[in-house]
């Protein structure tokens, strides 16, 4: 009996790894829902996600943490800080080569090409794992378009036929009639990218560290301006910054709210009225327009310096999430894109899209054109403040403080600024 007992062999613990996000709310319940499923699906490995605030508390943790070596092996990261991490070298672990080393599949073209152009250095090798891809979309009410009188099937799809609509809505009572989240991400980088035009030189940055701010171009002017003369009628009501905007759609004050498509989840738990959702809209005096969308969201950063056993189970977490079957779960869920061609495939194939009306508008709008180095994306250093500064400008203009000409001008000169900053600060780049 003794030695049966001395033969028993206990059971290995898992290795944990650290996840560290920046999802709250329904969003962050899937996510935990899919570290728990990785989990249960085999024994070698525990994923343990923790919540660490915005995306920039949860980056500003992640760096405190490296500097005492405390880091998590695994960290979300907002998609407009993909220049600052590249420039992290020996602190990230590139994902294709963490991929590679670990003889795990990765492959790059499996990837929706909107998302993985974005996250890919000149070579296309791509730095980061892509997670929550989002795009701008917009929602609408359609209890208060049949109020005012408005078809409830037919979103505006120019900003003309948006204002016009915007003050029915209010005619008929309602507080504001559109709204966004996000504003730069929105009125300036995703308008721009919708409408061909360049945020900076060089391919949005992607050329070089070099790049310089151009969107103080006559067209964004316009549609800033158009806001602006929006907002004194309340036609536009600018909500502030981040997503502050979408509890006053979800409440009924404002008819109309473009946001991430991402959103959609939490949209759809708190609204207490029929969802309706359209495209961005576009100006039809710009040629070529619409172009198409350009994403937001976020990838999942691998940190060095975790002991080697930790950097298996990653790979083999980043193998689960690309299965076709995960994430067109995820992106049901959320309303986040599907990271992969398959995933889509999937969803089209289950009826999702023909379930849900308006559930692939986002894959839509990404993928309504090829991509051009004005619409890919943009990678840009300290873009994290950059947007900020826009922000300020932009608060200015809807405070009647400012014109929309003095106010991008005034974006383009403090943004360079910044720019040249980074690029002195990251001269081996």
């Amino acid at each position: 009996m003794l030695a049966a007992l001395l033969l028993v062999t206990p059971a290995q613990a898992a290795t944990e790894i650290m996840w560290w996000h920046a999802m709250s709310g329904e969003l962050g319940k899937q996510l935990e829902k899919l570290a728990a499923d990785f989990n249960a699906a085999q024994t070698d490995y525990r994923i343990v996600p923790a919540y660490k605030g915005n995306y920039t508390e949860t980056v500003t943790a992640a760096i405190f943490a490296f500097r005492s070596r405390s880091q998590p092996a695994i960290v979300q990261v907002n998609e407009i800080a993909t220049a600052t991490m590249m420039a992290a070298r020996g602190a990230i672990y590139p994902v294709y080569e963490l991929m590679r080393d670990q003889s795990e599949t990765f492959a790059p073209q499996a990837y929706l090409p909107a998302v993985a152009g974005y996250y890919a250095d000149v070579d296309g090798n791509m730095l980061s794992f892509p997670f929550n891809a989002s795009t701008p979309i917009l929602y609408y009410n359609k209890d208060m378009f049949r109020s005012a009188g408005l078809d409830p099937s037919q979103p505006p799809k120019t900003w003309p036929e948006l204002g016009i609509v915007a003050k029915r809505l209010r005619a008929a009572g309602a507080m504001c009639g559109v709204t966004t989240s996000w504003p730069s991400w929105i009125n300036v980088e995703n308008f721009s990218a919708f409408h061909n035009l360049p945020i900076a030189t060089g391919a949005n940055g992607f050329a070089g560290l070099d790049a310089q701010l151009v969107f103080n171009n006559p067209i964004v002017v316009r549609h800033i301006a158009q806001l602006a003369q929006w907002q004194a009628d309340k036609s536009f009501d600018y909500s502030g910054r981040g997503q502050a905007a979408e509890p006053r759609f979800q409440k009924g004050e404002c008819g109309i709210f473009i946001g991430s498509s991402g959103t959609r989840a939490d949209i759809k738990a708190n609204s207490k009225f029929e969802v309706g959702y359209g495209m961005m809209p576009y100006d039809p005096d710009v040629q070529g327009a619409p172009q198409n969308s350009i994403i937001g969201g976020a990838t999942l950063w691998v940190l060095r310096d975790r002991p080697r056993a930790e950097y298996a189970g990653v790979a083999k977490f980043f193998a689960y999430l690309s299965r076709p079957e995960v994430q067109a779960a995820w992106h049901q869920n959320t309303g986040y894109l599907p990271i992969t061609r398959a995933a889509f495939d999937l969803s089209r194939t289950q009826g999702f899209y023909d379930r849900n009306p308006g559930a692939s508008i986002s894959i839509e709008e990404v993928t309504l054109k090829p991509p051009t180095d004005k619409s890919k994306g943009i990678r840009l250093g300290s873009f994290v403040l950059i947007r900020d500064v826009i922000e300020e400008e932009l608060e200015q203009v809807f405070a009647g403080k400012r014109s929309a000409q003095a106010a991008m001008d005034n974006a383009v000169e403090r943004g360079n600024r910044l720019l040249r900053q980074f690029e002195r600060a990251n001269p081996d780049r």
